[in-house]
């Protein structure tokens, strides 16, 4: 088709224009010629372009995905961001039909499909193919209805508050990782990047949720060496998408809601009064809150300088209480240091003991020594002095 209508616009091009003629033209007319014939051939140019364009277009392969082109270092994959709700499905449709939708966005990991009410949820491998599919395919005519492709709502996913200054994403993940295997966790930030004290953990599964929410809610759960615990809530859930106008329904109640446009409440009208009214009951409303959240921030400010008070007396008590223990330890090595003194000073006293009787006992010793010499030197001598009697 493309090239037939290339060569239409060539032959177009080199035929001669009707009723133009050769001779008796003036200068005007021979610029006004010269303009048209320029004129024309701009655009025919411009068709050529354009028909030599599409015909590359169509001889163009199909787009085809890289899959490892959207998933960003270290992303976990499969997760419960991934997870994609589609609405309005035929009751025919089959499995094999429900993967062929999405089989140019990768292997999906989970697919289920209830025909009876009309929708299915698929999960894909990253969160940028899961919005990819559901930008091209949110609206997308299969059968008689469009279909309504949406983000599933994260059912394993906690709020979490009361958060310190110096809680990083890691740290918020190692903390709840002792409930279960957590997905992701986010601490929330300003447009400076400074913490708001809030975020988010989303587990891989429910019990996992219950299991922090409960824990979280029946004890205090400290994340730093700050005394102030979290808070842990079910995580409110929201659609990116909002409501589009396709999605009303024309009841009466909103063809009515619909009769007057847009517009502002003229002073002096019935609905400029109430609307007045609306409006002082939500300054009214602000107020409260705004002295509700003064109350809460003093009450705060005064239990922190409490905290701090009873932080610097228990450190002092046990301060004290080390300093007494060590009192203790001293007196207690001391009674022991003279106990082992006793025993060295009773040991040498025995050893004295038994040297001074081993001394006497030894002088004992020679003095009888010395008195038996002396006893068989005198018996000696006697018995050289006595004469000897011969007999007859």
């Amino acid at each position: 088709m493309a090239n037939r209508n290339l060569r239409q616009v060539k032959q177009e091009n080199n035929s001669p224009r009707p009723g133009v003629m050769a001779n008796r033209r003036g200068p005007h007319q021979d610029q006004e010629e010269q303009r048209l014939k320029q004129e024309q051939a701009s655009s025919q140019n411009d068709q050529l372009l354009e028909l030599e364009s599409q015909q590359q277009e169509d001889n163009r392969p199909p787009l085809t995905l890289d899959i490892k082109s959207f998933r960003k270092p270290g992303e976990k994959t499969y997760t419960q961001r991934c997870r994609l709700f589609v609405g309005n499905l035929p009751n025919d449709i089959s499995d094999e039909d429900f993967r062929q939708l999405f089989a140019k966005y990768g292997e999906p990991g989970e697919v289920f499909i209830n025909r009876d009410r009309g929708f299915g949820f698929i999960r894909l491998e990253t969160r940028m193919l899961a919005e990819i599919a559901k930008s091209e395919l949110d609206g997308l005519m299969m059968g008689s209805r469009p279909l309504r492709v949406r983000f599933a709502t994260h059912g394993a996913a906690l709020s979490v508050r009361n958060l310190s200054p110096f809680v990083s994403n890691e740290l918020l993940e190692e903390a709840f990782s002792i409930f279960g295997p957590v997905e992701r966790a986010v601490v929330i930030v300003d447009d400076r990047g400074r913490p708001t004290g809030k975020g988010f953990v989303e587990f891989t599964a429910k019990p996992s949720a219950r299991k922090a929410l409960d824990r979280c809610s029946e004890g205090c759960f400290l994340l730093t060496s700050a005394h102030y615990p979290v808070i842990v809530e079910p995580m409110e859930q929201f659609d990116d998408d909002g409501l589009p106008e396709k999605l009303f329904q024309k009841t009466p109640q909103y063809l009515q809601e619909r009769e007057q446009p847009p517009r502002f409440a003229q002073p002096g009208t019935f609905e400029f009064e109430y609307a007045s009214r609306w409006k002082a009951l939500d300054v009214m409303e602000k107020q409260q809150r705004e002295q509700v959240d003064k109350n809460v921030r003093e009450a705060k400010e005064r239990l922190e300088g409490e905290m701090d008070t009873a932080r610097q007396e228990h450190q002092l008590m046990l301060m004290r209480q080390d300093l007494m223990r060590r009192q203790e330890e001293l007196r207690r090595l001391e009674e022991l240091r003279n106990q082992e003194l006793q025993k060295r000073k009773q040991y040498q006293m025995r050893h004295e003991e038994e040297h001074r009787r081993r001394e006497e006992e030894l002088m004992r010793h020679r003095e009888q020594e010395e008195m038996r010499r002396q006893q068989e030197g005198y018996k000696s001598s006697y018995m050289g002095t006595i004469p000897i009697v011969q007999h007859p």
